[in-house]
């Protein structure tokens, strides 16, 4: 992988999650461009996370150039001296002829073995920057996936030594992730922003030890069940103000599963329409009035 995108509550914390996925040390081994400022926000609701863009640098290759040593017909490397006692450096041009010294400073040196290999295939990326799977593999099952996703939460969860369980679900082709126990709020971090990375790092995780990624969907602690109702009550208060004083309205861009308990908890009420704008990352939902002929009299 040659750069991640990766999302956190400050640009460093954002930053150090994707040295971590690229396997680096430190951002002196690392190009950061930094995409979106982090935002507060009131109760979770109305702010923004950070987000980065981290790719690898190019690593120098140190040219040296190379000089023919000269060496006499024993292979020792060490010049032989004449009757004289000066170095038979003179002599070799005497000894051989000029067009057979000529050929000999036009030769040039082996090529590099490294340089006549094969270039590897490089598979393409998807727009998270995560290589597409080779399309010679069988497909791998979602209740395979489903496996590899939870042992991959199961030894983070140990790894962080917290107690909790992972539950897994399918349903219309998505699989959900449920991770449960007082301990794993710790895997929930403002606005759900640590609990996100957990997801984009399963999903890699899934997607390199099987044939591709199915749909995923992750909770922890219950987090989502109460990010939903919050967005549920914050676009109901949207909604009536849109009704009241009309004209339309752009949300802060959200994910996916959020961006749909958007458009839900809106198609709950008549006179109002949604639709989404932008590209992921930074897809926003839009809230607009429907005007009626009797409002255009």
């Amino acid at each position: 992988m040659e750069w991640v995108e990766a999302t956190g509550t400050t640009v460093e914390i954002a930053v150090q999650a994707a040295l971590n996925e690229l396997e680096l040390e430190s951002t002196d081994d690392a190009q950061v461009e930094v995409i979106q400022q982090p935002k507060a926000g009131f109760l979770g609701v109305g702010g923004r996370s950070a987000i980065v863009k981290v790719s690898r640098k190019p690593r120098k290759r140190n040219r040296r150039g190379r000089r023919g040593a000269k060496s006499d017909n024993n292979g020792s490397g060490q010049k032989q001296k004449d009757s004289s006692g000066r170095g038979d450096g003179r002599n070799a041009k005497k000894d051989k002829p000029s067009g057979q010294a000529k050929q000999q400073k036009q030769q040039k040196p082996p090529a590099d073995k490294k340089k006549n290999r094969p270039p590897k295939e490089r598979r393409p990326m998807d727009n998270n920057g995560i290589q597409e799977p080779k399309k010679d593999k069988p497909e791998s099952s979602i209740e395979d996936q489903a496996k590899v996703a939870e042992e991959f939460l199961s030894g983070l969860l140990g790894s962080f030594g917290l107690d909790g369980e992972v539950q897994t679900r399918i349903e219309d082709e998505v699989l959900y992730l449920d991770v449960v126990g007082e301990q794993t709020e710790a895997l929930v971090g403002p606005k759900g922003a640590t609990m996100y990375s957990v997801l984009e790092l399963t999903r890699t995780t899934v997607q390199r030890r099987t044939f591709g990624a199915p749909r995923m969907r992750i909770d922890i602690a219950g987090y989502g069940a109460r990010r939903r109702e919050a967005l549920t009550i914050y676009t109901s208060k949207l909604v009536e103000q849109l009704l009241e004083n009309g004209g339309e309205m752009m949300l802060e861009p959200m994910n996916a599963a959020d961006r749909k308990v958007v458009h839900d908890a809106a198609g709950t009420f008549d006179g109002v329409r949604t639709y989404s704008e932008g590209d992921e990352p930074r897809r926003a939902v839009v809230i607009a009035k429907i005007e009626s002929s009797t409002d255009d009299a």
